[in-house]
């Protein structure tokens, strides 16, 4: 059974200004360079404290994929490792917005560099090894595993951790769990890094994350998780959200679920209130049947929530179980088609317009003069 937990306080959501400069920022270089030769700080969440003689000892990297929650739940797991062994790490997101070079990490001293959940833009891991002594980098991704062979003769001091079996903070905490440990053992042993009030969150996070990230979708609620991570994910950069780690320890999967079903509600309710006088269309001139449809100028948030109640209502009038919702964008008219039907497929109308998407959810955009020929049923 989940165990809810209360929520944490918001972070805001900085700017997407100050999220480029916080990546490949004066301050995070300065980060790296002086790394090093300063004492660790509690204030500065993108080190682990250390104590002890491993304060001089050679520092870590840590450089984890933004924004994806694979890559900061890595993250977490390599922080908690150094602190539970008093190691010195700098932990920093790496964006391909504003991606880190490999000569930013030119003499500063590292000993060991963790890529979690990538390996990088083109041959960046294999760069970076010019630099590190040891570069170990984990990913799941089949994309990834296709590129290995194009990258070359691959570096003595550079391991791939690449396993298209296991999600990438699973792997990443099996890992690290392993390395405390001190044993090869296949156990995992994740109460070692973590306290014992936090294994079972976290364990079921990262079970929904890798049923999504290795598109499995087992799990009842993995899509509905994913739509209520949403909110979450700008709060990944532990450069401008110093608390990051310790939301990720807070964040449940049983209170997720149960905000995005509240969310979903009043949605809907407000999908149902807006539609008053829906009116039928002939999609296609008439080739893809008819459906209910509805102008809604000024109400794009709510688009998705009002295509799905027009599908369900166009199925109770006895046309084709599918909704549409059209609003102008740009100048032009854009039309949106879902449907609550698995046996229905809107993509196909959706790509004779030029659009696209998927079976339960596509658009397109359409000339007036067109759309006035679509509606005609209702003269």
């Amino acid at each position: 059974m989940l165990r809810r937990q209360p929520r944490l306080p918001a972070a805001p959501s900085p700017p997407l200004a100050v999220l480029r400069r916080a990546f490949r920022s004066e301050a995070a270089l300065e980060a790296i360079r002086s790394h090093l030769h300063s004492p660790p700080s509690k204030s500065t969440s993108t080190s682990s404290d250390a104590d002890g003689d491993d304060k001089a000892a050679p520092a870590s990297l840590a450089l984890y994929n933004y924004p994806t929650f694979a890559g900061a739940y890595a993250a977490l797991a390599a922080r908690l490792f150094h602190q539970r062994v008093r190691r010195r790490l700098l932990v920093l997101p790496f964006s391909s917005v504003v991606p880190f070079r490999a000569e930013d990490f030119k003499d500063a001293g590292f000993q060991t560099c963790y890529l979690l959940d990538f390996i990088g833009p083109k041959k960046f891991a294999f760069e970076l090894a010019r630099f590190i002594p040891s570069v170990k980098a984990f990913d799941h991704r089949q994309s990834t595993l296709a590129r290995i062979p194009k990258l070359g003769q691959c570096p003595n001091n550079v391991e791939l951790h690449i396993d298209i079996s296991i999600g990438s903070a699973r792997s990443v905490f099996d890992y690290f769990s392993k390395e405390l440990a001190g044993t090869k053992s296949d156990s995992r042993m994740w109460e070692n890094l973590l306290e014992q009030e936090h294994v079972e969150r976290v364990s079921n996070v990262l079970e929904c994350i890798e049923d999504a990230d290795l598109r499995r979708y087992q799990l009842p609620n993995t899509k509905e998780f994913q739509t209520a991570l949403r909110d979450e994910r700008a709060k990944l950069n532990c450069v401008t959200n110093p608390h990051v780690f310790e939301q990720l320890l807070q964040l449940d999967v049983g209170d997720l679920l149960t905000r995005e079903k509240s969310r979903v509600r009043g949605l809907l309710q407000s999908a149902g209130a807006f539609i008053q006088k829906p009116f039928r269309i002939q999609l296609g001139r008439g080739s893809y049947g008819e459906c209910l449809a509805i102008r809604a100028d000024g109400q794009t948030q709510l688009s998705h929530e009002i295509a799905l109640e027009l599908s369900q209502r166009s199925a109770a009038a006895g046309l084709r179980p599918i909704g549409a919702v059209v609003f102008m964008q740009r100048g032009v008219l854009k039309v949106c088609l879902r449907t609550t039907d698995s046996t229905v497929n809107t993509s196909e109308i959706a790509k004779a317009y030029g659009g696209g998407g998927k079976r339960s959810s596509s658009s397109f955009t359409l000339r007036m003069d067109e759309f006035n020929i679509w509606t005609s049923v209702n003269s």
